[in-house]
């Protein structure tokens, strides 16, 4: 797997503090800083998601596919999932997440909470290599809930 970020203010681009990630599946993800209004050329234009924000949706990207291929493995009829990320980060520097909640939001047709909460479970404990990875730093709490399809 690979990955190139370039800064894109170096080419006179809208903020002082954008990235351009190339993926190496030929995809490209845009990120941009928080506005810095006291020093206008280390912030950024709020043009794109932060790259903590990025680390987070992948993770929840992640885990989500993992969810829903573990039910569709065991034959439910998995409609719609959906997980809402919160997250805390340190006070100093290096701000890594201290606390990550998941909730998901699982729909199907006679969806069973145990095979929801044992994919979860599953993805968490040995799948999802983004929130084994952000576990070693944050204290990771998941909750969900099952509607119909």
């Amino acid at each position: 797997m690979e990955c190139t970020v370039s800064w894109t203010g170096a080419t006179g681009a809208r903020s002082g503090m954008g990235f351009l990630a190339e993926t190496g599946s030929g995809h490209v993800l845009a990120m941009d800083g928080a506005p810095d209004p006291a020093r206008p050329a280390q912030g950024g234009q709020n043009l794109a998601p932060r790259p903590m924000e990025t680390v987070l949706a992948g993770t929840g990207g992640c885990t989500a596919y993992d969810v829903v291929l573990i039910l569709q493995r065991g034959r439910h009829d998995v409609r719609g999932c959906s997980v809402k990320l919160t997250a805390e980060r340190a006070d100093t520097d290096p701000k890594v997440f201290t606390k990550i909640h998941m909730h998901f939001t699982v729909k199907g047709d006679n969806l069973p909470p145990a095979a929801v909460e044992r994919a979860i479970a599953m993805s968490h404990e040995k799948y999802c290599s983004a929130s084994i990875m952000l576990a070693k730093t944050a204290a990771i709490t998941t909750s969900f809930e099952v509607l119909p399809a």
